[in-house]
């Protein structure tokens, strides 16, 4: 778990990722409005607190909704206040969280946090989700120049044989060489990572994995390009260990299966990207029976907002005709499926291409 910092029109604003969502810091955000004004004065105002409810229900499986109910009836009198904690507990919400610690305060999820930016100003939001897209963006540019500069190094199949050859391979400095490899996994972990297996644990006494657990997508592929079995156990058991990387892992193997060391990877990994992206919502519209001109726009303005939106009429015109007074409420089911499907495959893209 990383932080990373953008500017929002002069405004450092912390950004951190964690299980396959990203969080922005509320604290920081709020010292761009002018007054004096707390995020517990936000959340005390029911248009909020209907908003995070909505965003709960269709995210988080495990929300207290006897707890929101309670909380919705009591918003906006001018007696009631509401803190994050308070919030948290009383609705077990994953949406909003209070972080101890140098980079301490209150971080919310993107979406919410993009809500949040409304209530400073409209400028605020418009510039917040700009800078975090062009985070998203630079992240994407960089797994590509990286996966091509590794394949570089190493753009020949590694083999037992070849090692007990040649020990030492001319990317490696002089004092690397002085180095006895005992095998070819740490020739592979000095030609990617600089250090054998053992530095990394004398260097990380207290981490109980090992040093490819710790290796980014650049490097997993790279990994993957050598053919062997043993090291495509290692890049699926990394892969699932990294939050960031989990529900892109089919992606990252299908990619690493039609890749080759001579590619110009981050032109192939965009068009790659796209392709998938294609197939994957055309599907979702032929599940679901959407309207394929409006989902494509309802999606085309989620990527370009930053966030699905879950309140309005824009979600209403992608859904197939169903009545609104079924009995079995089949029109607000229906909403839900279609809205977690499309958050899901927007979480899965977002800043990929």
């Amino acid at each position: 778990m990383s932080n990373k910092k953008i500017d929002v029109q002069g405004t450092p604003v912390t950004v951190y990722s964690d299980k396959d969502m990203d969080f922005i810091s509320l604290t920081d955000m709020l010292k761009a409005k002018d007054g004096d004004f707390f995020i517990s004065d936000w959340l005390r105002n029911r248009n909020t607190v209907e908003f995070l409810g909505i965003w709960e229900q269709v995210n988080n499986p495990d929300f207290n909704y006897g707890g929101f109910a309670i909380i919705k009836i009591q918003a906006g009198l001018n007696n009631y206040k509401l803190s994050v904690k308070e919030w948290v507990e009383q609705t077990n919400a994953i949406g909003l969280t209070a972080k101890a610690g140098r980079y301490g305060g209150t971080y919310a999820h993107k979406d919410i946090a993009f809500e949040f930016g409304m209530w400073i100003s409209a400028e605020f939001k418009i510039y917040l989700i700009k800078e975090f897209q062009r985070l998203k963006e630079a992240e994407s540019a960089q797994l590509g120049w990286d996966i091509r500069r590794n394949l570089t190094k190493i753009n020949y199949r590694i083999h037992t044989d070849a090692i007990k050859a040649n020990l030492i391979p001319p990317e490696l400095t002089p004092a690397q060489t002085n180095l006895v490899y005992a095998n070819e996994a740490d020739l592979l972990n000095m030609a990617l990572f600089g250090k054998t297996a053992k530095q990394w644990r004398d260097e990380n006494p207290d981490n109980k994995g090992n040093i490819r657990d710790e290796a980014n997508a650049a490097q997993l592929v790279c990994l993957a390009n050598l053919e062997d079995k043993e090291i495509r156990s290692t890049i699926e058991r990394a892969i699932n260990s990294s939050p960031s990387l989990r529900n892109k892992k089919d992606l990252i193997e299908a990619f690493v299966d039609s890749v080759s060391p001579k590619a110009q990877v981050d032109a192939e990994w965009q068009a790659f990207v796209a392709r998938k992206k294609v197939e994957e919502l055309d599907r979702i519209i032929a599940d679901e029976g959407l309207n394929p001109d409006e989902t494509k726009t309802f999606v085309d303005n989620a990527f370009r907002d930053g966030s699905i939106p879950t309140t309005g009429t824009a979600i209403t015109k992608i859904l197939p005709p169903v009545s609104r007074f079924s009995r079995n409420n089949n029109h607000s089911a229906k909403k839900q499926m279609v809205l977690e499907k499309l958050a899901a495959f927007f979480e899965r893209y977002f800043g990929l291409s």
